[in-house]
């Protein structure tokens, strides 16, 4: 099984919309971090994940793809090197 690129060593805060869904980005490989754009696709071992926005609030995407806690972050940046 492929490891997921790492695509930045801190988490993504993101101001999110109460009922909307986000897709966050599996794979490290898309330019529109922390969201999916499609670049999985050429990895072919890699989905988006789907989160949807319990209330309207600030929360952290991961951005080492590290985490436990698909798709928020759970601290692993601070362990991966």
């Amino acid at each position: 099984m492929a490891h997921p690129v790492r695509a930045s060593d801190t988490p993504f805060a993101v101001a999110v919309e109460q009922g909307k869904d986000y897709w966050w980005c599996a794979c490290g490989l898309s330019k529109t971090q922390p969201f999916c754009d499609g670049s999985h696709n050429a990895a072919r071992e890699f989905t988006p994940v789907k989160y949807t926005a319990s209330e309207s609030k600030t929360v952290h995407f991961c951005g080492c793809k590290g985490t436990a806690r698909q798709p928020l972050c759970d601290g692993s940046h601070k362990q991966a090197g």
